[in-house]
């Protein structure tokens, strides 16, 4: 039997954990989680729809920015959680760009420093989005390691 070509995909597909209802006593939905969803979604929709992207790229910068310290790899965890038990409810598409930026505004109000990465993966091309800690790819599925970083802020490297 021939093994069949996976299609294009821009992260959903191979990345459920934002399409799969979270367990209900497992993470809490939170009012900062919220919040961040919220102010991602104005910056997405605050202009012409070729630009969200651009319009999200610059709030996780001006967020990674502002935070002083790194995230340990278990407040990342607990960020992840809090954002994708939040994004079920929300009203809006909660993907992977959505949940990862969310991330790092939630960990940025707390004056948390993440890693956003963007990356993409080859045959066939494959598009994700995610927040990492040095240690750590957080809560992502071992496929994210498939995906080369074309771009990451909050990095160390990038904050002399």
């Amino acid at each position: 039997m021939a093994a069949s070509t996976p299609s294009a995909s821009w992260g959903g597909i191979e990345h459920q954990d934002g399409l799969q209802r979270p367990p209900r006593a497992s993470l809490p939905v939170t009012p900062a989680a919220a919040a961040a969803l919220a102010l991602v979604f104005a910056v997405k929709h605050a202009g012409p729809a070729g630009k969200a992207m651009l319009r999200i790229i610059r709030l996780v910068a001006i967020a990674a920015s502002t935070s002083p310290r790194p995230a340990t790899p278990t407040a990342a965890l607990a960020a992840v959680h809090a954002v994708r038990a939040t994004a079920w409810w929300s009203p809006g598409r909660t993907a992977c760009l959505e949940e990862s930026a969310a991330v790092v505004v939630l960990l940025a109000a707390r004056r948390v420093q993440i890693t956003w990465c963007h990356g993409i993966a080859a045959d066939p091309v494959r598009l994700h989005a995610w927040a990492q800690t040095a240690e750590s790819p957080g809560a992502e599925p071992p496929s994210t390691r498939a995906y080369t970083p074309v771009l990451t802020l909050g990095a160390r490297h990038q904050h002399p």
